[in-house]
């Protein structure tokens, strides 16, 4: 019961801080986009202690040395909206691949593209992924990190789906490691659901599958690291808070 006022109280909140905060990055447009992504940076910043305190979800990042100094390409678990925040904590101006259907909406669509984010038509086929590449190239020659999210759609905790053929694209033509990302924030912060349970989010950056594997044993490779990685965080979270629902 007290996890479910709990809950309440943070959706509400959190509904409405989201709300100001697109208000005030679409009032930031007009302006040079460090100032955009001066908000952006401080909005998980901000957001982490009111985490804590409204549902008592905190978070840990581990591996952070497996972070390279040089432009990288990182491929991550994705189970919550929590994801989308996480790493302005630990990287640099991210350029984030997104469904390009985002960019057309009104506010968030508009600040996303003063991001400059990458924007993919997941029905576009080879033509798609072509200018996907371009432009992560375009990006990663700038120095910016690319992040994909290489199942393409949020995931439940304990569920595996193939990982799109985008990322594969991205290694065999960038030249440069990929950073396996494992996470468990779905135990905690779950894909569509109301309740938040309190616990330590755990995002764990594996060490980097450097350049010039073959495609297919590069996406094995990749898909095993992620998701071994991710069940071992699942079961550890499960010991630790037996409140957690049963996966």
């Amino acid at each position: 019961m007290i996890i479910t006022i709990r809950s309440i109280i943070f959706n509400a909140f959190m509904f409405a801080y989201a709300l100001l905060s697109v208000i005030v990055m679409t009032l930031s447009l007009p302006f040079p986009r460090p100032v955009l992504m001066s908000i952006v940076r401080a909005w998980p910043r901000v957001s982490a202690p009111l985490f804590h305190l409204f549902v008592g979800i905190r978070h840990e990042f581990r591996g952070i040395q497996n972070i390279p100094d040089g432009p990288f390409i990182l491929a991550s678990k994705h189970q919550s909206a929590w994801d989308t925040m996480a790493f302005y904590w630990v990287l640099n101006d991210p350029a984030f691949i997104l469904k390009k259907e985002l960019l057309a909406l009104p506010l968030y669509g508009w600040c996303a593209r003063k991001a400059r984010v990458i924007g993919v038509d997941r029905s576009g086929g080879a033509k798609a992924l072509r200018s996907m590449v371009e432009q992560a190239k375009g990006y990663i020659d700038q120095g910016r990190p690319i992040i994909i999210f290489p199942e393409g759609t949020r995931t439940v905790p304990g569920q595996r789906i193939p990982y799109h053929p985008g990322i594969a694209a991205l290694y065999t033509r960038l030249n440069v490691p990929v950073v396996p990302v494992a996470l468990n924030s779905g135990l905690f912060w779950g894909r569509r659901s109301f309740v938040k349970y309190p616990g330590c989010i755990a995002i764990e950056f594996l060490p980097p599958i450097p350049p010039g594997m073959e495609r297919r044993a590069f996406m094995t490779e990749l898909t095993e690291r992620i998701e071994t990685a991710n069940d071992h965080l699942n079961a550890e979270a499960m010991r630790h808070y037996p409140y957690l629902p049963r996966l």
